[in-house]
């Protein structure tokens, strides 16, 4: 195992690179933001880390007092690791960097996708109250199968893990990408739900807004339509209709809805 190298600074940003500054290290913070983990389910969250070095990163962690490792009860007891009150400090920092990073061309070869965790702290970071404006909504939100409650009031954004007791939105989604198209791609949530297994149900005018509420200073790129299938026999084809947008009224009767 490699020593951990340290800066020779007094300073407190070389203090803080001390016990944050390795690769990956604050990568595996952002991971315990919402709540604790397996070990297996952090290397889920950053598969392009080894699992040798992420077993580093937490024992360093754990070294500095940002992390700890617990375990869990009956009835499915297991181990897992949370941020430590130390950790949670870094949030905010998280915060700023996610959005100025926002700013930064994307990966060019695009290969790697977000983590649900990675995409829900991204809804943190950019949220833009003045976008949001009047807007109050209570959502239930589930990103294959990981759910998290939202809540839009007053211009202030709150998301985390759980369920919401009352919710007057539903959305589901397959998986991170849809979700993250939604959002900062522009794809139209009446698109998705035709296309994918995204589920809508309750106050989708509202939904729709709240999806409009995250501004990318760098955008992705836009869903590919893949466009209607090959003539059989050739001749002209007839131009498909223009999908409706995300605003449109009749989204919860079109759509596959679900309640809870």
């Amino acid at each position: 195992m490699s020593k951990k190298r340290l800066f020779d600074d007094p300073c407190g940003i070389a203090r803080a690179l001390n016990a944050v500054g390795e690769r990956w290290a604050l990568l595996v913070v952002r991971e315990l933001v919402f709540g604790p983990k397996r070990y297996s389910d952090l290397h889920r969250g950053l598969p392009q880390m080894s699992q040798n070095v992420l077993a580093q990163r937490l024992r360093e962690l754990e070294a500095d007092g940002l992390v700890r490792r617990r375990r869990l009860g009956p009835p499915a007891p297991a181990a897992v690791y949370e941020l430590t009150e130390r950790g949670q400090e870094l949030e905010p920092v998280l915060r700023a960097l996610a959005h100025w990073g926002s700013r930064a061309p994307l990966p060019e070869d695009g290969a790697a996708e977000l983590s649900v965790d990675a995409l829900l702290f991204a809804l943190r970071a950019t949220f833009d109250p003045a976008l949001a404006g009047e807007l109050s909504l209570r959502c239930q939100l589930d990103v294959a199968g990981d759910r998290f409650r939202i809540t839009v009031a007053g211009g202030r954004l709150e998301l985390d893990r759980g369920e919401h007791a009352e919710p007057e939105a539903w959305l589901t989604v397959p998986e991170a990408a849809t979700l993250r198209d939604l959002v900062f791609a522009g794809a139209a949530l009446h698109d998705a739900v035709e296309r994918a297994d995204t589920e809508v149900a309750g106050d989708t005018a509202r939904l729709a807004a709240l999806l409009r509420c995250f501004p990318a200073a760098v955008r992705y790129p836009a869903p590919q339509d893949p466009g209607p299938p090959d003539p059989v026999s050739p001749g002209p084809v007839s131009p498909s209709p223009e999908s409706p947008n995300a605003e449109h009224p009749d989204l919860a009767v079109s759509a596959r809805s679900r309640r809870g």
